[in-house]
């Protein structure tokens, strides 16, 4: 994606944590000589390679399940919070805009064995039960429920390129960004209030 120099975001710790807490992410590729997007969980985490990967699975009736042999190259979008900016906000005539944060993956698909595909979907649900009050765990399901793990194609994507970017008002003097971020509070919305956020993070 396009990211001016101002936006980019290099620290590769921070883009781990962006991607642990927005992990819906979106994967693209090409199917069926189409763009194909599919919305689903992703797990970050280092194959038996030591290499840093996204784990998930699709539904074998996703027609994106097809194309996803060996290798094939994909793009994965994860998007944090966003808000509009209103000019008005601004103590000059400017224009109007928008904040947000992004990252996108680019990587390649290795599918997963059975067994590989139970294990990744442990990691998913250990993962996502962590802040229940009652976790369930993979090993406590029944048979028959497992069964259902036999409709999907479990894979990992090997990152290959990552592109982060943050847009937070860095532009604006500190006067006009204090403003923004009273102004996106005053919203009370919640998006625009983790806009505000991560401005003020980003800020320090």
């Amino acid at each position: 994606m396009y990211i001016p120099e101002l936006y980019k975001n290099d620290d590769p710790e921070e883009i781990r944590d962006f991607i642990k807490r927005n992990g819906f992410a979106v994967v693209v590729n090409q199917t069926a000589g189409k763009l194909w997007a599919t919305h689903i969980p992703l797990v970050l985490d280092v194959s038996s390679a030591g290499k840093e990967v996204l784990v998930g699975h699709v539904s074998k009736l996703n027609p994106q399940a097809e194309s996803f042999n060996d290798h094939a190259e994909v793009l994965v979008i994860f998007s944090g919070a966003n808000a509009y900016i209103s000019s008005s906000w601004y103590d000059h005539e400017n224009v109007p805009t928008w904040n947000y944060l992004a990252v996108h993956v680019y990587g390649k698909v290795r599918l997963y064995n059975s067994e590989e595909a139970i294990l990744s979907l442990k990691k998913l649900v250990d993962q996502y039960e962590s802040k229940s009050e009652k976790p369930i765990r993979i090993e406590d399901l029944s048979e028959k429920t497992m069964r259902e793990a036999r409709g999907i194609i479990a894979f990992e994507i090997e990152i290959t390129a990552i592109e982060a970017m943050k847009k937070l008002s860095q532009n604006r003097d500190d006067k006009n960004h204090e403003n923004i971020i009273k102004e996106l509070h005053k919203t009370n919305d919640n998006q625009a209030v983790a806009v505000a956020e991560a401005m003020k993070k980003n800020r320090k």
